[in-house]
């Protein structure tokens, strides 16, 4: 699943519906999400949103893609898609998504929250958490058909530990707990990442 999926309906309810939706995650950190509270903040009743997003599921799931659509992460990830090596592939991937956390993280940190108790939320950020893999994995295909990945990982091992250096927890952890800078972070996974993934003796 690629990590952008363009909004299949276009009106401006819908949107509003979207909006309020991303507000509220991102304000409440995730303890204002019900149905209720989502349609009075759109400004319409329960069962006009009921008409556009017949669950909540359904409606996280498309509020993570409207935000993708709207800070135009097809555009951001556009360098990577086209890269013609594995290592570049790599590095644009870790650049964009790497720099795309703190845009997201209200709604992140907010759906990571509810993940335990709330199956709608997990549901909503395990479509992003399998996006994301689908990005580290095609990096990590590149990096094996090139005969740069090295030997003692398998392409689903490496994509394994790529996804995890590059997910919202370690970011949040390195940011807010270390205090580290944006700019440390890029350039420390970017090493991380070419230092565990390509093989010592490949050719630059």
């Amino acid at each position: 699943m690629p990590l952008y999926i363009m909004s299949s309906k276009k009106n401006p309810t819908r949107t509003r519906i979207l909006n309020a939706t991303w507000s509220l995650l991102d304000s409440e950190g995730g303890s204002r999400v019900r149905m209720s509270d989502i349609a009075k903040a759109a400004g319409i009743s329960r069962q006009a949103l009921y008409l556009h997003f017949p669950n909540r599921a359904d409606l996280l799931i498309a509020t993570t893609r409207h935000i993708d659509e709207v800070k135009k992460i097809d555009d951001r990830l556009a360098a990577s898609r086209t890269a013609q090596t594995g290592r570049a592939r790599l590095s644009a991937f870790v650049e964009a998504w790497g720099n795309y956390i703190p845009e997201i993280y209200g709604v992140a940190k907010a759906l990571i929250a509810l993940g335990p108790g709330d199956e709608e939320a997990r549901t909503a950020w395990q479509n992003r958490l399998n996006a994301v893999r689908h990005g580290c994995a095609a990096a990590v295909a590149m990096l094996a058909r090139d005969g740069d990945l090295v030997a003692h990982l398998d392409e689903a091992r490496a994509t394994d530990l790529l996804a995890t250096l590059l997910s919202v927890p370690v970011w949040e952890d390195l940011r807010h707990a270390h205090g580290w800078g944006q700019a440390d972070y890029i350039a420390e996974i970017h090493r991380l990442s070419s230092a565990a993934l390509i093989r010592p003796d490949a050719v630059s």
